[in-house]
């Protein structure tokens, strides 16, 4: 029996449709979904205001928190950013430089000075010009580590040459190796020019000053004399605390001085007590009068203390977007996790965000994280899903092929 045309026809046509459904229906229910939008939250948990540390306009000023390694990590700075003259500052790098040198062992005094005839003319002069000296006498004896004291906490002038000569040989080669010795350390603007400070062209930045006071306060030596540790004992000299100020107000001075170029000058250091105890540095150079240097140095370490309050940066639970299917699903995006940290003076900045592309996923799915910049830390969460985003179903891919071809394509 032969086909009519017509039923020929209807076969063909058939047996077409039955293919079609039969690679239409599969490709649909089995291809890949398309991967959900990320929108970032129109309205973010709102960010804690934050108070930048208030420092002086006039002369210069910076503060810094003490790192673990004994680094200074610079938080706020204040006026004139280039090298200054530092004025008695510059015993810092007479000390450090010498114990660099020819340092101490911990528990020794180290070897003998003899006071010759040129320290004690250098007594007799600084005596007589109004500048910080301590009594020495021809042919006395004085310990490395009892002329260190009176370099330090003395502010001697004497003491600052004899040490200096004494390691290096004179004075001319004194600043010749100290220099180095800066340069080694990695300082830009610290320069000097004697050991004494007394020189206009001692300078340096009020940032790198509070480098130096980092490095003094790890040096094994110095940072001892300063936190009280270095007390005199019977077999030291007497070596008063000249250099002390504002000690009732929690500061400890590292270098106090005034000279006609730098005017006062003040290097300090105070214990920040928070969550987590963090030791603060600080300089103030060419401030006029001290009416004008203990309220900023008092209003200085206050902020760093209010500074130092850990705010909370990123909130646990705290939705920081949403994923949308483009089959009407949707899930918010929750920090896991909240992050807290002292600002230091530094404010928040907008949180980012970023997702691993997904098309599914059930609710508690890590799918990313959230990160907020502060100063020039990160602090950042993972981000999962606070509702499932599921298959939706196969009526939905059967009525939208193109959505599920464009899915195939873009895979």
């Amino acid at each position: 029996m032969s086909l009519s045309p017509a039923r020929g026809v209807g076969i063909a046509l058939g047996t077409l449709a039955i293919l079609a459904v039969g690679v239409y229906a599969p490709a649909m229910l089995l291809g890949p979904l398309p991967d959900v939008e990320i929108r970032t939250a129109p309205s973010q948990p709102a960010l804690p205001e934050t108070t930048p540390v208030a420092l002086l306009d006039a002369g210069a000023s910076a503060v810094a928190l003490v790192a673990d390694d004994g680094q200074a990590e610079l938080v706020a700075t204040s006026g004139d950013e280039g090298a200054a003259p530092i004025g008695g500052a510059a015993k810092l790098v007479t000390v450090l430089a010498t114990l660099d040198a020819l340092p101490i062992e911990e528990g020794e005094r180290g070897p003998a000075i003899r006071i010759g005839p040129e320290d004690y003319t250098d007594y007799l002069r600084y005596s007589a010009e109004g500048s910080r000296a301590l009594a020495v006498s021809p042919g006395e004896t004085w310990s490395q580590r009892d002329v260190v004291r009176a370099v330090l906490l003395a502010s001697s002038n004497n003491h600052a040459d004899t040490l200096a000569r004494w390691a290096f040989g004179n004075l001319d080669n004194y600043v010749t190796e100290a220099n180095g010795w800066l340069e080694e350390q990695g300082f830009e603007t610290l320069r000097v020019a004697d050991a004494t400070g007394l020189s206009g062209d001692n300078v340096g930045s009020a940032a790198e000053l509070t480098r130096l006071a980092a490095l003094t306060l790890a040096q094994p030596t110095l940072g001892p004399l300063l936190s009280g540790d270095g007390a005199s004992t019977t077999t030291d000299r007497r070596v008063p605390d000249v250099v002390a100020h504002l000690g009732g107000e929690g500061i400890r001075s590292i270098s106090r001085s005034y000279t006609d170029q730098a005017l006062l000058s003040f290097v300090f250091t105070s214990e920040l007590d928070g969550e987590t105890s963090r030791r603060m540095v600080g300089a103030m150079t060419g401030v006029d009068s001290y009416e004008t240097l203990d309220p900023a140095v008092l209003a200085a370490v206050g902020g760093m203390r209010a500074a130092s309050t850990p705010i909370e940066v990123i909130a646990q639970g705290a939705s920081y977007g949403e994923a949308v299917a483009a089959w009407g699903d949707r899930a918010d995006l929750v920090a896991v996790a909240g992050r807290t940290d002292a600002a230091w003076g530094a404010v928040p900045e907008s949180a980012s965000v970023e997702v691993t592309p997904f098309a599914t996923a059930p609710a508690g799915r890590e799918v990313g994280s959230v990160t907020v910049r502060i100063g020039d830390r990160d602090l950042s969460s993972v981000l999962e899903l606070d509702e499932p985003i599921s298959d939706p179903g196969p009526l939905w891919r059967l009525l939208n092929p193109g959505v599920i071809v464009g899915a195939f394509l873009a895979d």
